[in-house]
C-alpha cells in the first residue's frame, strides 16, 4: 500500500496531524458486530463496543481486543433513540476520542410476515434499525469528521435486497433504503473526504443461528456458486478495507460478500 505524504504509517491506518479516531461499532456484543470490532482493534483502531444489553457479552469482546494488543471500551445505548445515540458519541469522544469510522451494524427481530398481515408497525420496526439508526448515528459523528477532514462510514446491509424472498416485505424495504441512504450521502458528504459505503453479506451463521438444521446448511450452500456458508471473519475483512487507507477513493459502494449467491 503506497503511503501518503505527510504521514506515518501504522497497522493498516495512517496518521497526519491529527490523532486516530475512533471506531464505533454498533450492536457489537455479539455475533457479526462481535468480529467487526475484534477486527478493527487488530488493525489498530481504538474500538467503542456499543450494545444495548448484555454487558457482560461487551466487556468479554473489549477484553479479547486488549487481549490482542488494542484498545477498547464498552458503551450501553440504544441506536434507535434520539437521545441515546447523542449521549453515546459523547460519551465515545470523552473517553476514546472522535469517531473516525462508523459501522452501522446494530439490528433488532427479523421475523417473516406474509403480506397478508403486514402492518406499517412491522416496517417501522425495520426502519428504525436501518434508515433512523444510521441516520441519527451518523448527525452526531459528522461535526468531528467535518472538522477532521476525514471519516468513514460503513452500513451493514444484506443480498436479501436481491433475493427478495416471499415473507420479507418490511426487511427487504428497509435494507433497499439503507442502500439509498448510502449512496446519496457518499455524494454529499464526499467533498469532506468522507466515504460511505455499505458491506451486504449473506447467510452468516452466527449465534442467534444456533440450533439451525445441517439440512439447511447444506441446502443455502447448495445454491451458492463458492459451494458454501460465508464467514463472519469474511465480513469483518472487507468491513476493515473499507475502514483503510487502501479505500480512500472507494464511495458510494455496496459490496456483497455472498460467495456470488445473487449473481445476476
Amino acid at each position: 500500500m503506497r503511503d501518503i505524504p505527510g504521514t506515518a504509517r501504522v497497522g493498516t491506518v495512517h496518521i497526519g496531524a491529527a490523532p486516530r479516531g475512533t471506531a464505533l461499532v454498533t450492536g457489537a456484543s455479539r455475533g457479526l458486530g462481535a468480529y467487526l470490532a475484534r477486527r478493527l482493534g487488530a488493525e489498530g483502531w481504538p474500538v467503542a463496543v456499543n450494545y444495548r444489553a448484555g454487558a457482560e457479552a461487551a466487556e468479554r469482546v473489549v477484553a479479547e481486543i486488549r487481549a490482542a494488543g488494542g484498545t477498547a471500551e464498552a458503551f450501553a445505548a440504544d441506536v434507535t433513540d434520539e437521545a441515546g445515540v447523542s449521549g453515546l458519541v459523547a460519551r465515545v469522544t470523552e473517553r476514546l476520542g472522535p469517531v473516525e469510522v462508523l459501522v452501522a451494524n446494530a439490528t433488532g427481530p427479523q421475523p417473516e410476515v406474509p403480506v397478508e398481515e403486514l402492518t406499517w408497525q412491522a416496517h417501522l420496526d425495520q426502519l428504525s434499525f436501518f434508515v433512523k439508526s444510521p441516520t441519527l448515528l451518523l448527525r452526531e459523528v459528522l461535526p468531528a469528521m467535518k472538522a477532521r477532514g476525514r471519516g468513514r462510514v460503513i452500513q451493514i446491509g444484506s443480498d436479501m435486497f436481491e433475493r427478495a424472498l416471499p415473507g420479507w416485505s418490511a426487511y427487504v424495504a428497509a435494507k433497499g433504503a439503507q442502500l439509498g441512504l448510502t449512496r446519496t450521502w457518499a455524494r454529499e458528504l464526499g467533498p469532506f473526504n468522507i466515504t460511505v459505503n455499505l458491506v451486504a453479506p449473506g447467510w452468516i451463521p452466527v449465534e442467534r443461528h444456533a440450533g439451525t438444521p445441517e439440512s439447511a446448511l447444506r441446502g443455502y450452500a447448495a445454491e451458492v456458486p463458492l459451494a458454501r456458508i460465508g464467514t463472519p471473519e469474511e465480513v469483518a475483512a472487507v468491513v476493515a478495507f473499507l475502514a483503510s487507507d487502501a479505500a480512500a477513493f472507494v464511495t458510494g459502494e455496496r459490496i456483497t460478500v455472498n460467495g456470488g449467491h445473487t449473481i445476476d
